[in-house]
């Protein structure tokens, strides 16, 4: 993630040598190098600072062979295909959406340095930060965000792969070949912990022209909610998100609402906006190049899911860049979504443009001529300046926003014989945005919106997963039950250490 405010910019410069990515095939070798530093870092306020950037800068991780964690949870869905130029391009993305993924081949090895990457750097500043002389109202919000961090990244850990370890403390090198997995109900009893902690100590609101990026009280409450839904904790998770929801359609204490116009959300210009709870920062300015696609602050989903080979005949179509064809909408979604009012802001109909001879485009692998308009690149975001184009669009994307909220406290209501008065106001709500008339409070219309509204943000396996519903969605593409509901540890992960395979991939965790 990347703050957008002058100071975060400077920061990141820097804490290029504090980072935990590495080429390295194993998180056992990924080690901040920052802990090699201990006797000359974490020496003021302003090296506190840069090691709370490095963990932030993890939250919108893309790493080797453009995995990231919305790209990869789309291509397992039921609402894209992996797409592309062939069966072999972005191997990561065929394999999951197929569900031949194994142990040594598919997207986890990325998303487990991914999570762990997270979890040491936010381990380094919370060791350091009470030797740190600084302020020490401002030493207590860099903690808060800090374990608000560690509980994201281990709650996206848990969801993915069940059986990871739990680390709370820097570890040494030669102690982490010894390291054990704990129990998953571990794992989320820590998750919790940290974001309930993390609360008191966050801002309520936080200004978006100096601090945007930064998470306030209001992410931390709706992470929280998230995670006791996970645990069908459903009066918890209801309290929690109530709070972040505050009236359905109206005010809370966050500050939080609505966008008028569902569209807005996916314009470039319209960041952290007031539906925004926690969001993925990207930047046009970093210079990114193809030596490294990894270090780019650009946001490559821009280019991968635009239509390849893009010819525009006709000033009245739209500006599009020639992308990669990837992650392309089934006709399963397109056949839900057509007669939606959020239809337009989500495909993009290449299809219906062809046939009305304002566009060409080359068809791609799997193409069915519908692309996902919510992060198809434009030309008005193209980047000129250093670096590849391709690598530096400057789109944001939500981890969290208003609607996903109210349809989780909505589900949790119905799912645990809350208040369905309020759960038919939360889900109405976000229909009410989009002019359609109210339904009542089912979990299937639940499940139903919650498609609809956040298609193509990566929220859609989880959800699948959630509510039991995978196997049989997702069964026509592979995903066997008892299976593919988690990741396989990367095998590399296994070699030398004592970590173990879980039982669904074969082993013995």
């Amino acid at each position: 993630m990347k703050l957008r405010y002058n100071k975060f910019v400077t920061a990141l410069a820097f804490t290029a040598g504090l980072q935990l990515m590495s080429c390295s095939d194993s998180f056992l070798d990924v080690k901040p190098k920052g802990l090699n530093l201990e006797a000359n870092y974490y020496r003021n306020q302003e090296e506190a600072f840069n090691g709370l950037v490095a963990a932030y800068d993890v939250v919108g991780w893309q790493g080797n062979g453009y995995v990231s964690t919305i790209a990869t949870m789309n291509a397992a869905s039921d609402d894209h295909f992996a797409g592309g130029g062939g069966p072999s391009d972005i191997m990561d993305f065929q394999v999951i959406s197929n569900y031949t993924l194994n142990p040594t081949t598919g997207p986890q090895g990325e998303l487990w340095r991914k999570g762990f990457s997270g979890v040491f750097r936010t381990n380094a500043i919370l060791e350091k930060l009470p030797g740190v002389p600084m302020d020490e109202t401002l030493k207590k919000r860099y903690t808060a965000e800090a374990k608000f961090l560690r509980g994201y990244f281990y709650f996206e850990l848990v969801r993915l792969f069940k059986n990871v370890p739990l680390f709370t403390r820097t570890i040494s090198t030669q102690e982490m070949y010894d390291v054990l997995q704990a129990a998953p109900a571990e794992v989320y009893a820590q998750v919790e912990k940290d974001l309930s902690e993390s609360i008191a100590d966050l801002p309520v609101t936080i200004n978006v022209a100096t601090e945007a990026g930064r998470v306030g009280q209001g992410a931390a409450h709706a992470i929280l909610g998230k995670v006791y839904l996970y645990q069908n904790k459903f009066a918890q998770a209801a309290q929690e998100l109530a709070k972040v929801n505050g009236t359905p359609g109206g005010n809370n204490q966050y500050g939080y609402k609505l966008l008028d116009n569902f569209g807005d959300l996916f314009k470039t210009k319209n960041k952290f906006n007031s539906e925004s709870i926690f969001e993925l920062s990207y930047t046009n300015t970093s210079a990114g190049g193809w030596s490294c696609v990894s270090c780019t602050e650009g946001n490559v989903m821009n280019i991968i899911t635009g239509p390849r080979g893009y010819n525009r005949k006709s000033d009245s179509a739209p500006d599009y860049v020639s992308g990669w064809s990837f992650l392309p909408v089934t006709p399963s979604l397109f056949e839900a979504i057509h007669f939606d009012p959020r239809y337009k802001a989500t495909v993009a109909n290449l299809d219906s443009l062809e046939k009305a001879g304002v566009v060409a485009y080359e068809k791609g692998y799997m193409n069915t001529g519908y692309f996902l308009e919510k992060f198809a690149g434009r030309q008005s975001d193209r980047w000129t300046g250093a670096g590849a184009p391709e690598l530096n669009f400057p789109q944001n994307m939500y981890d969290t926003r208003l609607a996903d909220t109210y349809l989780l406290e909505a589900e949790a209501l119905v799912r645990g014989s809350g208040d369905l008065t309020r759960a038919a106001a939360l889900l109405n709500a976000v229909r009410a945005r989009v002019g359609l008339k109210p339904v009542a409070a089912t979990f299937e219309n639940i499940k139903k919106e919650r498609r609809l509204e956040l298609a193509g943000e990566g929220h859609r396996w989880m959800d699948l997963v959630r509510w039991g519903d995978a196997a049989a969605v997702l069964g026509p593409k592979g995903f066997v039950a008892g299976k593919h509901e988690i990741l396989p540890i990367p095998l590399l992960e296994l070699e030398n250490t004592k970590i173990e395979q879980s039982k669904e991939w074969g082993g013995t965790r």
